[in-house]
């Protein structure tokens, strides 16, 4: 088992200093307009500070009708270039790798937030969202390109391609519902399409220094296990990506798939030869002996979501006390606060049920 504090080096972009990566969490503390505000800056670089090897951002719309929840940091055109700058600099100064997730949340964008009818592969009569046009689907991916050159042109080490969730690439990745018949749906490689064109485009156009990461969802939202490990051999088969994030709710759950019965969904990943791809677990990883036994079945990586909230410095509380774990839920308010989240993003957490002290 490789210790939680080696350093984890990429093909692309730079090494890690440990193995903690910070989860794409939303907090809701950005401005309406997607600009950064002080309250989500602070609250990055504080994890950043605390020992985590990569701090990635929320998930950030690379599209105005892509923004999923409100106070979401965006990343789709210039206006976003300054606060982007002042983050990548001062994440990148705590020695840690900054990262971009890129998402659009297509049939999830609330039509009350966008102020107009989402988009997604197909039509989708619950949310009332509509099927992309051919040409919007090419607008989407070239958007998704541009979107982490401007992470790049901020300074940032890397993007994260977020592709999963039942997000707008997950959406795509839909076996059960996205029948599109212009090449972008139907059979595996026709669904893989738009996240595989993101791949290859961000890389060539930017360059070999430049850091690249997928989050996939393994199950649920239309997708298949079998059909994800068949994508991540293509992922690793690129050669152009870096980090495979596997959000799985619980890294050390068992597989749905009657296919894998019994067997840990983490572990069908890791048995699989990803060369230089390294692979990240994320779902409730909470102490030093989730950590080691996440590393011990494979990761690369942990990414940490809660733990990092009720923690910022949770990398380094660990390294000085191995057996040492995430607080003990509910947290009282004033105790998040001093772990540097907004009274927004406190409140946001207490819709979690059990999570802050009421």
């Amino acid at each position: 088992m490789a210790s939680p504090f080696e350093p984890v080096s990429f093909t692309h972009g730079p090494a890690m200093a440990n193995r903690f990566m910070l989860a794409p969490l939303t907090n809701l503390q950005s401005h309406p307009d997607g600009t950064l505000s002080a309250d989500e800056e602070h609250w990055l670089v504080k994890r950043a500070e605390g020992g985590f090897g990569l701090t990635m951002t929320c998930a950030s719309h690379v599209q105005a009708i892509g923004q999923g929840f409100p106070g979401q940091l965006g990343c789709f055109g210039e206006e976003h270039l300054e606060g982007l700058t002042r983050l990548a600099t001062k994440i990148n100064a705590t020695g840690s790798v900054s990262v971009v997730q890129l998402h659009h949340a297509g049939m999830r964008s609330p039509a009350e937030l966008i102020g107009t009818q989402p988009v997604a592969p197909f039509d989708d009569p619950d949310t009332g969202a509509r099927a992309l046009t051919t040409a919007e689907v090419e607008a989407v991916i070239e958007d998704f390109v541009a979107s982490a050159e401007r992470c790049q042109r901020a300074g940032f080490a890397g993007v994260e391609l977020h592709g999963a969730h039942g997000y707008l690439l997950c959406q795509f990745l839909d076996g059960e519902h996205n029948h599109r018949t212009d090449g972008y749906g139907g059979s595996l490689e026709n669904r893989a399409k738009v996240l595989l064109s993101c791949v290859s485009q961000i890389r060539q156009r930017c360059g070999e220094d430049f850091h690249l990461g997928v989050r996939l969802s393994t199950e649920r939202f239309g997708i298949s296990t079998p059909e994800m490990l068949t994508l991540y051999r293509w992922l690793v088969d690129t050669g152009e990506v870096d980090l495979i994030d596997l959000s799985l709710w619980d890294a050390f759950k068992v597989a749905f798939d009657e296919e894998f019965a019994g067997r840990r969904v983490l572990e069908l990943f890791t048995e699989l030869d990803r060369g230089a791809v390294r692979l990240a677990a994320a779902g409730r990883i909470y102490n030093g002996a989730d950590v080691r036994l996440a590393l011990d079945l494979g990761a690369d990586i942990v990414a940490l979501g809660r733990a990092a909230i009720t923690n910022h410095d949770f990398p380094r509380q660990l390294e000085a006390n191995p057996d040492f774990a995430m607080r003990t839920l509910p947290v009282p308010a004033s105790v998040l606060a001093k772990e540097g989240l907004s009274q927004t993003f406190i409140d946001y957490m207490s819709g979690w049920n059990g999570f802050v002290e009421a």
